[in-house]
């Protein structure tokens, strides 16, 4: 049986948790307001794991993450990470969506397109980006709905954090600015 071991950490964002096994990362937790309430949340998902101390690998990462929310630019693409029990379809779009760079965003319909499948799998995208068990590293913040809408998010705060993340990057979602101005009457 594969051992599971996790740590919560303080980040500018709040507390995130992080678990690992001999393999990877398996889970990440996106910030809460309270550890308690961020460790409740990793183990729901992974009861069966320990508080431990983390490797060089995943200290790594957990000093990658305080980066990241301290506004600084991270690259989370070479973390080692373990999908097992993922659908072998969700791993194909996990591995697209590591692609999408720091401050850049693409849809869950270019992902279906990039894999070769047709538009009905843009729903298979979102659905692989709602289970996605290490939000962040895998950036499903950075895949929006079509025409550029937010679309959903599953961690805490919803869309509101998935903005913030964006925004952290340099991301304005927001309507452009008029190019013509207003004649103020």
């Amino acid at each position: 049986m594969t051992t599971h071991q996790y740590l919560i950490l303080q980040t500018a964002a709040g507390f995130c948790g992080i678990a690992w096994n001999e393999i990877g990362i398996t889970r990440f937790q996106l910030p809460t307001k309270s550890a308690d309430s961020t460790e409740k949340l990793l183990q729901r998902r992974l009861p069966e794991a320990e508080p431990g101390t983390p490797p060089a690998e995943v200290l790594e990462a957990v000093d990658a993450v305080k980066r990241y929310f301290a506004g600084e630019e991270v690259d989370f693409s070479k973390v080692k990470l373990d999908l097992e029990g993922q659908d072998d379809f969700f791993k194909q779009i996990y591995a697209a969506a590591r692609r999408i760079g720091w401050g850049h965003t693409t849809t869950y319909g270019a992902i279906a397109k990039e894999l070769g499948a047709g538009p009905e799998a843009a729903r298979d995208v979102g659905q692989a980006m709602a289970k996605n068990p290490v939000a962040l590293i895998i950036p499903c913040h950075r895949v929006l709905a079509a025409g550029g809408k937010i679309g959903g998010f599953s961690a805490p705060g919803g869309s509101t954090s998935k903005t913030r993340m964006l925004e952290l990057e340099g991301v304005r979602l927001a309507p452009p600015e008029p190019a013509q101005q207003s004649l103020g009457f």
